[in-house]
């Protein structure tokens, strides 16, 4: 079709032209999308096979204890909670709080 062709068109033909055009757009782009999607798999898994899994951390024992409630701890990672910030900011040393093991 050519340039002219479309100035000699009525608006609801240009209209259909145009749904048309997205239809078969929109048809084109989800089959190249599958397509690239099973290629990006297949890269995928051929990389995963020569990938080491990398294994679950070990568990951290708490090393801190709130006195107040004996169920707060804090294994020393990770932002401070609440109520050890509390009390740091009240003058008291991280060693207080320290959970002795025998």
């Amino acid at each position: 079709m050519q340039y002219s062709q479309l100035n000699e068109m009525s608006v609801e033909k240009l209209w259909d032209l145009h749904q048309e055009v997205a239809a078969k757009l929109v048809r084109k782009i989800i089959l190249e999308k599958a397509e690239l999607e099973e290629r990006l798999h297949k890269v995928s898994s051929v990389l995963g096979e020569n990938k080491r899994e990398r294994g679950a951390y070990p568990k951290v024992l708490a090393k801190y204890r709130n006195p107040e409630n004996p169920n707060e701890t804090w294994a020393g990672r990770g932002k401070q909670p609440r109520w050890l910030a509390t009390q740091l900011q009240s003058g008291k040393k991280l060693d207080q709080f320290l959970i002795r093991r025998s």
